[in-house]
């Protein structure tokens, strides 16, 4: 895993963001069997949308996902497969500014950590096109799949589906109450408690 594209595209004179570094599996991190983290950002850029980040390899494994992650398993959220970014990342909240990559509020809207489902470990299941996931956040957890599509011939699409388990949540029947959208529900950071406007305000 590389960070160049990371670094390419960032002016780390201005912006924020940590520029970091790859690190080898769970370095830096309390216990070499430590369980690989994930983050979900908020990210008021050009437009609202949600990035999932997996760790894996000394990085974290990103995904752009337009209309954020959605607990009803019917729901095939599209997810767009973006440069990775160093192990720090997972704790940025703030705001890059205005002119640079991406500019806009950043958000740590959900955090926890996951295991593989299956035999491959994640790259492999990366690599193949199909990674199951078990989520322990505070908001996303139970089993995920995020599946890779050859949408307009390119394999950096891909699809991030709820699997039917005890956490998900299916549309209402007639004269059933729905149970919400949880990005609706539960729209502030997992991690400072604060809104996308507080963060914005605060610049960082």
């Amino acid at each position: 895993m590389s960070l160049k594209e990371y670094r390419r595209k960032r002016n780390f004179r201005k912006t924020v963001e940590p520029q970091g570094s790859a690190q080898a599996g769970n370095q830096g991190r309390a216990g070499a069997r430590a369980k690989p983290r994930f983050v979900v950002h908020k990210h008021d850029a050009s437009r609202l949308h949600y990035d999932l980040r997996l760790e894996m390899e000394g990085v974290l494994k990103s995904w752009a996902v337009p209309k954020g992650p959605s607990l009803n398993p019917s729901d095939k959220r599209l997810a767009v497969m973006v440069e990775d970014h160093p192990l720090k990342y997972a704790d940025f909240e703030g705001v890059i500014p205005e002119g640079e990559y991406g500019g806009g509020t950043v958000m740590i809207w959900d955090e926890g950590t996951y295991e593989v489902q299956g035999d491959d470990k994640a790259p492999d299941a990366v690599g193949k096109g199909e990674l199951k996931v078990v989520l322990r956040g505070k908001k996303l957890k139970g089993g995920w799949v995020l599946v890779r599509t050859k949408w307009r011939g390119e394999d950096k699409h891909w699809l991030f589906i709820k699997e039917k388990d005890e956490q998900a949540r299916s549309r209402p029947t007639a004269g059933g109450q729905a149970r919400g959208d949880i990005l609706e529900q539960e729209p502030d950071s997992a991690r400072s408690g604060r809104s996308m406007e507080e963060i914005a305000e605060a610049g960082n």
